[in-house]
C-alpha cells in the first residue's frame, strides 16, 4: 500500500460531498485517462491520450512549451495555472480566473 509523505496533510473541502478531484472532473464531463502519464506534455506516439494530432488549442498546466511539445508542431499551447485552466475549462477559452471570483 502506497503512503503519503510523513508531513503531508489534506484539508476537506465542504462543497465537494467526499468525492474525490477524480470524480469531480468526471462529473463534469472532463476527459481523463485512467492512469496519468507523462505522453501528451511531451508529444508521445500518436494514440497517446490528449496527445495533439491537430493544429489545435490547448490549455495546459505544464512547465515547458515549445513548438510540438504535446504533439502537432502548429498545435498553440497556453500554459496556465491550474485555477486558469479549469476557468478556461468552463468557458471553453482562455479565461481570465478574475471573472469566477467576482
Amino acid at each position: 500500500m502506497s503512503q503519503v509523505w510523513m508531513d503531508l496533510y489534506t484539508i476537506p473541502v465542504p462543497e465537494s460531498d467526499g468525492k474525490t478531484c477524480s470524480q469531480i472532473f468526471e462529473d463534469a464531463g472532463c476527459d481523463a485517462p485512467a492512469s496519468p502519464s507523462c505522453g501528451a506534455c511531451m508529444g508521445g506516439p500518436r494514440d497517446t491520450h490528449a496527445r495533439l494530432n491537430e493544429p489545435q488549442v490547448c490549455v495546459s498546466t505544464t512547465n515547458r512549451n515549445f513548438p510540438g511539445r504535446m504533439g502537432h508542431k502548429e498545435g498553440q499551447i497556453y500554459l496556465a495555472s491550474p485555477y486558469t485552466a479549469a476557468a478556461s475549462a468552463l468557458t471553453g477559452h482562455v479565461t481570465d480566473l478574475r471573472d469566477f471570483l467576482q
